[in-house]
């Protein structure tokens, strides 16, 4: 049951991405930017045509296909029972909903829409699935430096 309720956690999760997406094409691709906190939280359109940080640009067709198998690794990670633990399931369910979002826009669209704009860092602009993948990716490196070796050690006490 756990699997697929983490398949429907990512379902949601590219849903929320999708609309906001539609959004931003809809409200920020007229006006460019929109200040939420000027100088520090801007809305902004912006058509990523590359991966992370704009890099490997006009290379649409090789993000699609590395994208499209490490989802399909993942979904066969989700479903064949490897996963042990909600909070991993959850993890790779939020990484998948995020990829999957950002594919959906590669492939309808041909590059991925970005609105978050953090400039008092001047960081590169992202988008909610960009937030899904981090996050997740980012939770689940902590709970297999930190976490897994935890619930295995409770799990020997338990014997």
């Amino acid at each position: 049951m756990l699997p697929y309720l983490a398949l429907l956690l990512s379902a949601v999760l590219v849903g929320v991405d999708q609309l906001l997406k539609l959004w931003a094409l809809r409200s920020l691709r007229p006006i460019g930017t929109y200040p939420i906190i000027q100088n520090i939280l801007h809305l902004t359109y912006v058509e990523n045509r590359g991966a992370a940080f704009g890099m490997m640009e006009g290379q649409k067709w090789l993000l699609i296909w590395v994208t499209a198998l490490v989802l399909l690794l993942l979904i066969f990670v989700i479903l064949g029972g490897k996963v042990r633990g909600n909070f991993p399931m959850f993890t790779l369910a939020v990484i998948l909903g995020g990829g999957v979002g950002n594919l959906i826009d590669r492939i309808y669209r041909g590059f991925v829409v970005d609105y978050i704009h953090l400039k008092v860092i001047n960081f590169a602009v992202f988008n909610f699935a960009d937030i899904c993948v981090t996050l997740g990716t980012a939770a689940l490196i902590c709970w297999l430096l930190f976490g897994r070796s935890r619930e295995e050690a409770d799990g020997k006490k338990s014997d």
